[in-house]
């Protein structure tokens, strides 16, 4: 992973927020939130928060339940508190590696999209357990392979022409690159969980109501900025034309939609 995978900053958070949360994030937020309410918990822990599409689910679907939502990216907080929230939560800075809290401090630790950022998957995890109740819940999902995700694989081999010698592999790198079975369950189990992994399969359609939005989305709305502007700053707009491009070859002029598909995963402390 490099460094610049893990940065959200500049204009990121806005992009993210306003164009990638209800293309791809929403979806899956919703279903995570369903999932956890019937669980009840008390109190909840979200890691890796972003912009705070999971909190804001997690606060309607759980009016009772106390909520700490963490991102250890200062920018993509400030976009979250921005964007507002139906009621009172708490936002801290935090690192998944070394969470500030006690042991066995919450019912249930929450994470859409984050894990793949972590540098030490099981050092997260072991985190994570730690901080959990015994009999708590740790509920988590992460991107499928690039290939299975139509606007992210179009947009790869879009920049791939712009920038033959040396393509930005940002989305099949880091977020569509932790997705094998055997390797969660591995790592999980090097974190100190006992009990096995419940594994889904999840595909939603994203929808745009243009190929230019999904463009500027992955192209300035998430690190796959910091690669282009890393080979050539001046070529940002002439590697999102590219990306529209053939998003529009692909699906169409007009409204659009692409299929996407993520992997859940339920395991118990």
């Amino acid at each position: 992973m490099s460094d610049n995978d893990r940065v959200f900053a500049g204009s990121i958070p806005a992009l993210y927020e306003r164009y990638l949360v209800p293309m791809i994030f929403a979806p899956y937020a919703a279903d995570l939130a369903r999932r956890l309410s019937e669980l009840k918990p008390r109190r909840v822990l979200e890691i890796a928060a972003g912009t705070g599409v999971v909190t804001r689910a997690l606060a309607e679907a759980l009016p009772d339940a106390g909520i700490v939502a963490t991102d250890l990216n200062p920018a993509m907080l400030e976009q979250a508190r921005a964007t507002g929230i139906s009621r009172p939560v708490q936002w801290r800075q935090a690192d998944a590696m070394a969470l500030p809290f006690d042991d066995g401090e919450f019912d249930a630790v929450v994470c859409q999209f984050g894990v793949m950022f972590f540098p030490d998957k099981p050092q997260a995890f072991a985190e994570v357990r730690r901080v959990l109740k015994p009999g708590g819940t740790f509920l988590f999902n992460v991107w499928d392979r690039v290939e299975e995700n139509d606007f992210a694989d179009a947009i790869g081999d879009a920049l791939a022409t712009v920038f033959p010698d040396d393509p930005p592999r940002f989305m099949a790198r880091t977020p569509h690159g932790y997705h094998d079975a055997a390797t969660i369950r591995r790592d999980l189990a090097t974190a100190g969980f006992a009990f096995p992994p419940r594994i889904e399969t999840l595909a939603f359609r994203s929808r745009a109501q243009s190929a230019r939005i999904v463009a500027v989305a992955y192209c300035q709305g998430t690190p796959w900025r910091n690669e282009i502007e890393a080979r050539d700053a001046s070529m940002l707009e002439a590697a999102t034309d590219a990306a529209e491009a053939e998003i529009a070859r692909r699906f169409g002029a007009g409204a659009i939609d692409g299929r996407i598909q993520a992997i859940v995963v339920k395991i118990e402390a």
